[in-house]
């Protein structure tokens, strides 16, 4: 919070998640941190929320000023063609954010959730959400026309109940394609003459498990289970599914998570978590270890519906 400047910035960039040389990005930026406070459950209203809030509504705006671009001045500047690309994302990045605190019924929202939802539906409909890709000399690039869903578009529509009554159809659809696996292949976006590595994309389900469920990755996994559940969409997706049942499976009779040689807090290998897990800090005691995961296996559980009992 020390680090959060009086323009609402943390950072000097918007979606950062790690520090990077090559971006200019010395550490973790605004939307990241906002989205942090509020899985920490920081007091609405307060300080931080009031100077970032102002920021984000103003990035769901048709506001041109380059300076909103942020991070990515320096590609739409060597590239004036990404400069819708580029505030596209940043546009569904703060629409989560905006969301996940709570502003569903503010118009300026609902008006960037729709149009957002209306761009997925469509990529939905078309022969692009099972053939996205196009060879570009050597590499794979994602079709210039493809617009799939990302973390971002979908964490803004798990929060948003009554976008989802009114767009039941494409909710259902939505649901239906991110139980698909996603595709193994690596592939790229042509930004002009720019290659960009995504981060933020969801081509189907991004869980990677076992066959007894055990995932590769569990905060990754955790953050994709609850954003299904929220959505009402677990019940479509197996691997999902089977991965929550193995988290279970290792619960014991209080219903704490206590898998086998538990040595540390889960580790992420994808960093778009960043702001979600861990939120205990990684103590020695045994019990800081389990604690993330113990509360998230149990809010999913509510998410359900499901009656939990405590001993």
């Amino acid at each position: 919070m020390k680090r959060q400047k009086e323009t609402g910035v943390w950072g000097g960039n918007l979606l950062g998640l790690a520090a990077s040389a090559k971006d200019g990005i010395k550490e973790v930026g605004t939307i990241p941190q906002y989205r942090r406070l509020l899985q920490l459950a920081w007091p609405a209203g307060s300080r931080p929320f009031k100077l970032a809030d102002r920021l984000l509504f103003r990035l769901l705006s048709r506001d041109e000023d380059p300076a909103l671009l942020f991070e990515f001045q320096k590609v739409v500047k060597a590239e004036p063609a990404a400069a819708e690309w580029a505030r596209g994302i940043v546009r569904e990045a703060a629409s989560a954010a905006l969301a996940e605190a709570g502003y569903v019924e503010d118009p300026r929202l609902r008006g960037s959730g729709h149009k957002i939802a209306s761009a997925v539906s469509a990529f939905l409909r078309s022969p692009l959400a099972e053939k996205p890709f196009v060879k570009h000399g050597a590499t794979i690039a994602l079709h210039p026309e493809a617009n799939p869903p990302s973390w971002y578009s979908v964490a803004m529509l798990a929060s948003m109940p009554n976008l989802r009554r009114e767009r039941a159809g494409f909710t259902e659809r939505l649901g239906h394609y991110l139980a698909q696996p996603a595709p193994k292949k690596s592939f790229v976006i042509r930004v002009g003459k720019k290659a960009v590595k995504p981060q933020h994309l969801l081509l189907g389900d991004p869980i990677e498990s076992d066959a007894r469920g055990n995932a590769k990755d569990i905060p990754l996994a955790l953050h994709y289970i609850e954003l299904l559940a929220r959505m009402g969409a677990l019940q479509w997706a197996p691997v999902a599914t089977k991965v929550l049942q193995r988290l279970i499976t290792d619960c014991d009779e209080q219903g704490v998570w206590r898998p086998r040689n538990l040595r540390s807090t889960p580790k992420t290998i994808n960093k778009i978590t960043w702001h979600y897990f861990p939120l205990e800090a990684d103590g020695k005691s045994l019990e800081s270890r389990e604690a993330d995961v113990t509360f998230r296996i149990a809010l999913i559980a509510k998410l359900l519906g499901w009656e939990l009992t405590y001993s």
